[in-house]
Order: structure tokens, then C-alpha cells, then sequence
């Protein structure tokens, strides 16, 4: 009966372990990015108004088709006085009982000429729906942005965390070696006072970390739609030996790729037609019409096969006063969109230059915490040396130590903010959905 109860306590304790293991997931890059494009709100919210540009498209286009309509009647007559005007004679016959009517008609009508409204509609809405299919592809090139800070974020967390863990055992292990030294007389306990010190603050930086580690990683499953109890690692191999290339020296690729710009360019364009539209008024309306009628009122007249074509024709002569304000509503409309088409250049051109100069300042910072990380290391053997050797004291050693930790640190994140300010500057170039591939997950 022991034996029974130890294997099912260790078979639940293996289920806890599998289920604590299910709850850690590792995802590349390129996966989260990919999972964002599928499941954000952001990004449905963009497709489901691309689709809706799209059937706007088609209502417009379906102006251009013939209106056919079917309409019938049936109506029942309640003694119904009937008289014959062109019936000259006294005839004495007794008068048909009129006690019902049957209409049937199909009329049909067909464009010709509108002003070009139609023709000029339907471009309007075709730059419109290739706006919104521009500014869709600019939210996602926003979420992968998102998700890239994100991911460098979780990365740095929980490299300066594992960093931290091991400085705080020999921290830990300073103190020991302190309590024993100070009981023995051989320091004071001032000494000890501050490598506990030391270590109390790596312990509040550890704390720090691990809250700030939990909030982003909060942050990137709600926007991936995960379990919000998934646990995310970021693999070391994805910032390890990350190659940059074709890094955009100026803003040339932005003015030519930039979704937003592009789109707003579209917006333009259909303003244009708008103009077109307005102007369309002062145009007479041209249709060819047709019909089919079928008549029987009973025991009167019986009518069928009267067919009908001719040509119908509409102008709205007050439009020749009141159109022009309509008019220059558009062309105004229109110069709004070409002022919002110059400021978005101009601020698009301040991005690029500013994220140019943050990824020439990382790679200068890379350089730097390298060199500062083999100095401060060089600089605690030696410090530690002269400690042992009684040349040095206990503030100059805990502070080679505190400055050690800080450039290995430095060092360990700066690889990452590099490829964060890489994948920055490809996103105010658009060209950042460019480098990651659609996959299926």
C-alpha cells in the first residue's frame, strides 16, 4: 500500500512537471511576429476594413449594370361601376361585372451617360480600397515593430536576471566569508555592513527585473493571444551572430516604401476623382429605358405584349447654382490630403534621419561596452588582488565588483538594443515585413 502511494504521489508530481514545462514556450522571431499578423486585434481590425473597401468596390461597380424590376398586382373589385365613354350607341346589354384587376410589369434601365459619375465612382473607390490595403500592410509593419521591442525587452530581462543570479551568489558568498572574517577580528564591521549592502541591492535589482520580466511578458501574449499563464523564452541563438544587411543610409527607401505614404498618396488620388464626381453634376443624366406590360381587368380588357424602349432623360438645372459650392468642397478636401501628404514626408524624413543616427550610436555603444567590459574585468583581478594582498580596501573592491557587474550587463544587452535599432530604422524605411516570412504555425 506504501509502494502504491509513493508511485502515485511521484506520477502526480511528474504531471505537475509536465504541465510547469507546457507552460514555458519558446518562439523565434519570426514566429511571434507571424502569430501577432494572425491573431492581433490590430491586424483583424485592418483586414476586416480592407474587406470593406472591397464589397463598397463592388456596390460601386454594380452602378454600371442595368436595374431590372418585376412588380404585379392583383386587386379585387367590389362592384365596380363601369361606363363606356366611347360607346356612342344606347346599347341595352347588360354591363360586364368588373370585380378584379391583374397587372404584371419588368421595366428595365440601362446607363449611358451620367456626367462620368459612375466611372469616375468607381475609381474613387478603387484608391480607396488600395488606401486601405496600404494602410493595412502599415499595421502590420507597426505590430512587428511591436512585438520586435517586446521580444528585446523579454531578452534583456532575462539575461540581466540570469546575470544578476550569478553575481548574487558570490555576492552571497562575500557576505559568508565576511561574517567569518569580521567574528575573527581580521575586518571591522563596517566591511561586513557593506557587502551585505551590496547584496541586499542586487537582490532589489533581481526583484525589479523579475516584475518587469512578468509585465512584458504579460504584454506580448495578450498581443499574440496566448494563455496569459505562457511563459516565454527567447533563445540566445536568436541574437547570436545576427547579421544586418542592407541597412538604409538615407530616406530614399522610405519615400518609395513607407505603407502610410503610400496610402495617403491613394487618398489623393481618389479626392481627384471626388472633383470629377462634383463636376459631374452640371451634366445631364442619359438612360436607355424598357418595359414589358401585362393587363387584364376582367371581363373588360385584356392587354399583353405591350412592350415599351425609348430614352429618359434628367438634368438637374439648379445644379448650375448650387453645384459649385459642392465643388470646391472636393478641390478643397483634395489640397487637405496634399498638406497631409508634405507633412507626413517631412516627418518621415526625421525618423529615418533619427534612426539612423540611434543605429550608428548602438553599434558605437557595442564597440564600447566591449572594451569596458574587458576593463572592468581586468580592473576587479586587480583590485581583488590587492584586497587579498591587504593593498586595497573593502569600498574599492565592492566597487570593482559593482562596475564589473554593470559592463557585463552592458555588454550582454547591447548585441540586442543593436538589432532593436536595426530593425527600427528597417521599419521607418517599410521595409521591415520585408524580412520576415509568413509562416505556417
Amino acid at each position: 500500500m506504501k509502494v502504491s502511494q509513493f508511485m502515485l504521489f511521484g506520477i502526480f508530481f511528474i504531471g505537475i512537471s509536465s504541465v510547469e514545462a507546457q507552460e514555458k514556450t519558446s518562439l523565434t522571431l519570426n514566429e511571434a511576429i507571424n502569430l501577432a499578423w494572425t491573431k492581433s486585434n490590430e491586424v483583424t481590425l485592418a483586414n476586416t476594413k480592407v474587406k470593406t473597401k472591397k464589397y463598397e468596390l463592388q456596390t460601386t461597380k454594380n452602378n454600371q449594370y442595368p436595374d431590372l424590376k418585376l412588380s404585379g398586382q392583383y386587386q379585387r373589385l367590389a362592384n365596380a361601376s363601369v361606363n363606356f365613354k366611347l360607346n356612342q350607341n344606347n346599347n341595352t346589354e347588360q354591363l360586364p361585372i368588373v370585380n378584379q384587376l391583374m397587372v404584371g410589369q419588368l421595366n428595365a434601365t440601362v446607363p449611358v451617360f451620367s456626367g462620368f459619375k459612375i466611372k469616375n465612382s468607381i475609381s474613387a473607390y478603387q484608391n480607396l480600397y488600395e488606401a486601405e490595403m496600404a494602410t493595412a500592410a502599415q499595421t502590420k509593419e507597426e505590430i512587428a515593430l511591436r512585438v520586435i521591442d517586446y521580444y528585446a525587452s523579454l531578452y534583456k530581462a532575462q539575461k540581466t536576471i540570469e546575470l544578476l543570479l550569478e553575481n548574487q551568489k558570490s555576492a552571497k558568498q562575500r557576505v559568508k566569508d565576511f561574517v567569518a572574517l569580521e567574528k575573527n577580528g581580521i575586518i571591522p564591521r563596517n566591511d561586513l555592513l557593506k557587502s551585505k549592502l551590496q547584496a541586499s541591492k542586487i537582490q532589489l535589482s533581481l526583484d525589479e527585473t523579475n516584475t518587469n520580466l512578468k509585465v512584458i511578458n504579460f504584454y506580448l501574449v495578450t498581443l499574440l493571444k496566448l494563455n496569459p499563464d505562457t511563459k516565454l523564452e527567447i533563445r540566445e541563438e536568436d541574437f547570436a551572430d545576427f547579421q544586418m544587411t542592407n541597412v538604409p543610409k538615407n530616406e530614399v527607401p522610405a519615400l518609395e516604401n513607407r505603407k502610410d505614404l503610400e496610402a495617403i498618396r491613394f487618398q489623393g488620388k481618389a479626392s481627384e476623382a471626388n472633383i470629377r464626381i462634383a463636376k459631374g453634376s452640371y451634366y445631364p443624366v442619359i438612360a436607355l429605358v424598357g418595359g414589358y406590360t401585362a393587363l387584364d381587368l376582367s371581363n373588360v380588357i385584356t392587354v399583353q405584349n405591350a412592350m415599351n424602349i425609348g430614352i429618359g432623360l434628367s438634368y438637374d438645372l439648379s445644379a448650375i447654382l448650387k453645384n459649385g459650392t459642392l465643388v470646391k468642397l472636393a478641390e478643397n478636401r483634395f489640397l487637405e490630403v496634399q498638406s497631409s501628404e508634405a507633412i507626413l514626408t517631412d516627418y518621415i524624413k526625421i525618423q529615418v534621419q533619427k534612426a539612423i543616427e540611434d543605429y550608428d550610436l548602438a553599434l558605437k555603444q557595442n564597440t564600447v561596452y566591449e572594451e569596458a567590459q574587458q576593463q572592468a574585468t581586468e580592473n576587479y583581478r586587480i583590485i581583488k588582488d590587492k584586497y587579498d594582498n591587504g593593498l586595497s580596501d573593502t569600498n574599492d573592491l565592492l566597487e570593482a565588483d559593482v562596475e564589473q557587474l554593470s559592463s557585463t550587463i552592458n555588454k550582454a544587452l547591447a548585441k540586442a538594443n543593436t538589432i532593436q535599432k536595426y530593425y527600427e530604422l528597417l521599419s521607418v524605411t517599410g521595409q521591415l515585413s520585408q524580412t520576415f516570412t509568413i509562416s505556417k504555425l
